[in-house]
């Protein structure tokens, strides 16, 4: 028995309960969780903007120490550290064979799998494979890396989404180049991250914009040399700090039409934007045909920071420990399990960084 956080049906409250958990089978792996964070796309899954098996138990961004291995795992061994990856790539189906592991068609098939029950017998689907929001979780053995030497365990459960996804937006789909000018929409943990990852790139000038006056602070710890209170003039001030330009990239990382449309607008003509955050499909963005030809701006979306964990962790591991990574700088708030109800009503409110589960 473990206790966990369970969507019992989507939108309604979390539950706090115990869980039974069995033991390992062939090709499993079950893992302490040290920590988890709390992201944007939990929230989506329990308010039903993204689609989730339910009652589940949410959670994909951890780590944790392996406790017990199933038949046939050979990658890793109880005692070792490890990331959870709550997207791994099957290898076989077409993004697979073009190397485009991020969109794998059959990354998230665990989610509908019975992973866990209530001691009622109720059946508990693992929320994005992995149930993080539990003391402990039973996984594919695919959905585990070892954690690179030199990083702490509880800051290495930010590497399994809001990191991966900020680098990557950065430097695998954006591809900033050094000297180009960023804007960052949104400063939560994956906006942080991004800043981070602009700043690694070499960007000359980065511009990080939130609805909130409180988080120029930290996004200014984080790597900006430029902080906008979003409004409605916000592409016009953007301009006004580019020579009249606009930005060479836009990353959005809230999945709001208006904050997509407001960041295309920011770009110079010939910029790209990438959109990381994940919005509803009432969420529409529109453009007329004459300025998509004028303007000569590319819209990209960007799944998981186009990114393939096995490859770029180690790249991440070599940042933090050069000290150009700094993961803490992500966390504003550290709570238990049941703080995660709060830490939702905080993103809705547009405050702070990375919530992050200490167990």
């Amino acid at each position: 028995m473990v206790r966990a956080a369970i969507l019992p049906a989507v939108g309604s409250p979390l539950e706090i309960a115990d869980i039974e958990l069995p033991e390992p089978g062939p090709g499993q792996v079950r893992v302490r969780l040290a920590a988890a964070g709390v992201c944007h796309s939990d929230l989506s899954l329990s308010n039903g903007t993204m689609r989730v098996p339910v009652p589940a138990v949410l959670g994909h961004e951890g780590a944790g120490t392996v406790v017990s291995v199933g038949e046939g795992v050979t990658g890793v061994a109880p005692g070792d550290g490890v990331v959870l990856n709550w997207a791994p790539s099957c290898g076989s189906c077409h993004a697979c064979s073009l190397g485009e592991v991020w969109l794998c068609a059959n990354a998230l098939a665990g989610a509908a799998d019975v992973y866990a029950r209530r001691p009622d017998g109720t059946d508990l689907h693992p929320g994005l494979n992995v149930a993080a929001f539990a003391e402990e979780t039973v996984v594919s053995q695919r959905c585990v890396l070892p954690v690179p030497d030199g990083v702490p365990l509880t800051d290495a459960a930010l590497l399994g989404c809001a990191v991966l996804t900020g680098y990557g937006a950065v430097h695998h789909s954006a591809k900033v180049r050094a000297g180009e000018s960023v804007a960052v929409y949104g400063v939560g943990g994956v906006g942080l991250a991004t800043l981070q990852a602009a700043r690694i790139a070499g960007a000359s000038r980065i511009v990080a914009v939130d609805v909130s006056p409180e988080k120029e602070e930290l996004a200014r710890a984080a790597g900006a040399t430029d902080y906008v209170i979003a409004s409605e003039k916000t592409a016009r001030d953007i301009r006004g700090l580019t020579g009249g330009q606009g930005v060479d990239v836009a990353v959005e990382c809230v999945g709001r039409a208006v904050t997509i449309r407001t960041a295309w607008e920011s770009t110079r003509r010939g910029g790209r934007t990438t959109v990381v955050g994940i919005g509803g499909k009432d969420q529409q963005v529109t453009f007329n045909a004459l300025e998509l030809f004028h303007w000569g701006r590319t819209l990209s979306g960007c799944v998981y920071g186009n990114s393939d964990p096995a490859v770029d962790l180690p790249v991440l591991a070599e940042h933090i420990r050069a000290g150009r990574l700094d993961l803490g700088a992500l966390v504003t708030d550290r709570i238990a399990l049941d703080g995660i109800p709060a830490a939702f009503e905080h993103m809705l409110a547009g405050k702070g960084g990375r919530a992050l589960i200490v167990f």
